[in-house]
């Protein structure tokens, strides 16, 4: 077994034949075939379904030990070009969407300026597809909706950010500056699917004022649900920074006391460690929130970000 056979065996998982792993590898195809079947020779299974294309199950299970130990390798290489105060290499990042606005902008320039030979990838989803990327390897790190539940993982919060109500301007709320909870829950809603981190902080909140939310529909995806209500489909909860001061339309903001803060935070795995590039986003990251973070409307840092009964 050797580092050409498992990056031939990625390469086809991430680009789905052999003939399109021979490009992504620079090579031919005759090459990936044949580190392929040395590979499976060696193993004693069938790693590639010729007949469909795609991996086989044993393939499945062989490629995220391959990813992982690709991985390390480039780790390893960055780790030792990055001794002393020069760090350099690739890291790949993941970021909820109304973070991302508002934060990316502010924390590419400075991470340019400290290290200007890390090279960063962003990608940009939802909490709900961002941590399966991250634990599979796919990601080196990402920037999510806590609370995450996974003893695998390291978490550490950067800020919370007010939710707010937000409603089109034809809507009978749209007068209202403030509601309570109690009001808001007697109109259907467009919330979170149930089993999000954000639909459980919501129902936490809805169950302590002593109502149940109703879902008008249920949306994973935070700017989908900024958009709908503002073409008037329906009141939806949502993070102040999905609608930044800036932005102006046919719709209004309402602010809700009882809403706990959606709190936002950073997440790598623990084993194995992540590598220089990785570590020094994270600082950057850190100094980016210090600097500028208070500096966004409805976004709160530092200790007092979190008090209790406004956390997650």
């Amino acid at each position: 077994m050797d580092l050409r056979q498992l990056s031939a065996l990625v390469a086809i998982a991430d680009h789905g034949s052999f003939s399109s792993a021979a490009r992504a590898l620079y090579t031919v195809q005759s090459n990936v075939s044949g580190h392929i079947a040395r590979l499976e020779k060696e193993l004693g299974v069938t790693l590639v379904d010729r007949q469909r294309g795609g991996l086989t199950e044993d393939g499945g299970q062989v490629v995220e030990r391959a990813r992982r130990i690709l991985r390390e390798m480039d780790d390893i290489s960055a780790d030792m070009a990055s001794r002393g105060d020069s760090v350099s290499g690739d890291s790949r990042l993941g970021v909820i969407g109304t973070t991302a606005r508002w934060l990316m902008p502010q924390f590419l320039p400075l991470l340019g300026a400290d290290h200007p030979l890390v090279h960063v990838t962003i990608f940009e989803g939802s909490t709900t597809n961002l941590l399966p990327r991250l634990t599979a390897g796919h990601l080196d790190a990402c920037i999510v909706h806590l609370p995450v539940d996974d003893p695998e993982l390291s978490i550490e919060p950067l800020f919370a950010e007010d939710l707010i109500v937000v409603v089109h301007s034809g809507h009978p709320w749209a007068q209202e500056e403030e509601l309570s909870l109690q009001r808001i829950a007697a109109e259907p809603l467009l919330i979170p699917p149930k089993g999000t981190a954000m639909r459980r902080i919501l129902d936490r909140a809805a169950a302590s004022s002593g109502v149940t939310l109703r879902a008008q529909a249920e949306i994973d995806g935070v700017r989908l649900l900024t958009s709908l209500a503002m073409e008037g489909y329906g009141p939806a909860i949502v993070p102040s920074t999905a609608v930044p001061r800036w932005l102006k339309g046919d719709f209004t903001r309402i602010n809700v006391p009882e809403l706990p803060r959606r709190v936002v935070g950073w997440v790598q795995r623990r084993r194995p460690a992540p590598g220089a590039p990785t570590r020094a986003l994270l600082k950057t990251m850190r100094e980016t929130l210090e600097t500028r973070g208070a500096l966004q409307h409805g976004v709160h840092v530092g200790p007092e970000a979190f008090p209790l009964g406004k956390s997650n």
